[in-house]
């Protein structure tokens, strides 16, 4: 299933830029803002040169949102976040060292070991998750590195779009916290979430 993102013309002003549609292929949370509108299309939806995002950056999502929802439980067991999030051990164990190295986790060894949030909820933002897991989340290779090197940038004139599609991108995932995401789920109210 294909899922599209709308960017409503409310996130930016339209004489700035276009409105921009991001295609995501596989589930999507149930949880939105006023700016996004998650659209269902059938499967025969071209994939090519579509942005994803991949399980590792929605688990370590998934990852983190759990531990912030047992935060109060000191050190989490991975094999409970993983039984909770019905997600591989072993895969949790591959996201825990970029995590732990980037000062997200607090790691502790030994009995009643696990791993617990290095700060509270508030202070994750949903895009720098996706930049430690996946990298960068740039929609061209040209905008990856801070100064563009690109031989053909003086003279693209496709380069303000994707320079827009960066910032709207950047800025929507950098608006969004742990916390509010937590605010937002049915989880918080004991039931399920789906990322």
């Amino acid at each position: 299933m294909h899922v599209i993102a709308a960017l409503c013309n409310g996130m930016v002003k339209p004489r700035d830029m276009p409105e921009f549609l991001i295609v995501f292929s596989g589930k999507m949370s149930r949880m939105t803002t006023e700016c996004i509108e998650w659209i269902q299309i059938s499967d025969n939806v071209r994939t090519g040169g579509t942005m994803k995002i991949s399980t590792k950056g929605r688990y370590a999502l998934r990852m983190l949102i759990d531990l912030a929802l047992h935060k109060n439980d000191g050190y989490v067991a991975l094999k409970d976040i993983a039984n909770r999030q019905d997600i591989s051990k072993k895969y949790l164990e591959q996201i825990v060292p970029l995590l732990s190295k980037t000062g997200l986790l607090r790691a502790n060894r030994g009995y009643q070991g696990g791993y617990m949030l290095a700060k509270t909820p508030d202070k994750y933002t949903v895009g720098e998750i996706l930049r430690i897991t996946e990298g960068s989340i740039a929609p061209v290779a040209c905008l990856e590195q801070d100064v563009n090197d690109c031989a053909r940038a003086a003279d693209c004139v496709t380069l303000p779009v994707w320079e827009g599609l960066y910032k709207v991108i950047t800025d929507y995932l950098d608006g969004i916290t742990l916390q509010e995401l937590i605010d937002k789920s049915p989880s918080a109210n004991g039931n399920d979430y789906c990322i």
